[in-house]
């Protein structure tokens, strides 16, 4: 089976040659999996390999229909309910830049060069880690290592993509915490400074900061081709 549409560059991995058939053929006999695979692979279709500056790992989409985007952590903004870990994120945002975010969909971070990526692209309905087996890790796997030659800053949230940490060079910066989670903030997301750890790090390395706080205007990005 050959690798979803748009994807660019992210469309040479092994991935979709070897693993992807399989991994759709179990999605496919599911019709409550989330976010619709329409979706799924939105980071990978907004931030390129050579545009990548900053990963966000964190664990699998909002199980709740209508709350994943496909991009780690992203809400709809039509979607109302709860905010959860991105409410936890907007708090530290604030606590560590002075800058206010309230716009759930992150698409402009994607913009910049963030790869909002969870560590399993798919959750059936209702149930967190749901398809933490079923064979995501490849896919992540070949996509760290796509961007590991070159220095890159990583935000390693929870216990699975912190395990991810052992497939990277010592000259990225690797931020490891707590996952974002009402259940495990706590523990040592709040207070962890990440976000101006790394526009530190994007400066120092000769590289623009991230906008973490609202965006200023309106954002559009063109459909990646091939």
């Amino acid at each position: 089976m050959s690798a979803p549409d748009r994807l660019g560059v992210w469309a040479d991995l092994p991935f979709w040659r070897t693993e992807w058939a399989g991994i759709a053929a179990n999605l496919a006999a599911d019709a409550t999996v989330l976010p619709p695979q329409a979706q799924m692979f939105r980071a990978l279709t907004l931030t390129q390999p050579d545009e990548t500056r900053v990963v966000i790992l964190g664990q699998d989409p909002y199980h709740t229909p209508g709350k994943a985007d496909g991009l780690a952590f992203s809400i709809p903004q039509a979607f109302g309910g709860r905010l959860d870990s991105l409410g936890n994120i907007f708090a530290e945002i604030h606590a560590d830049t002075g800058q206010t975010r309230t716009h759930t969909d992150l698409t402009d971070w994607a913009a910049q060069g963030v790869l909002l990526l969870n560590t399993a692209l798919s959750v059936p309905s209702g149930q967190a880690g749901g398809h933490r087996r079923l064979g995501w890790e490849r896919l992540v796997t070949q996509v760290l290592a796509r961007l590991d030659p070159s220095p890159r800053a990583f935000l390693l949230w929870g216990g699975p993509a912190q395990a991810y940490a052992a497939h990277l060079s010592a000259h990225h910066l690797i931020l490891q915490s707590a996952h974002p989670s009402p259940l495990s903030a706590y523990r040592g997301f709040h207070g962890s400074r990440p976000f101006s750890q790394t526009n530190a790090w994007l400066l120092a390395h000769g590289h623009s900061p991230i906008r973490w706080g609202d965006p200023m205007l309106p954002l559009s990005i063109a459909p990646v081709h091939g």
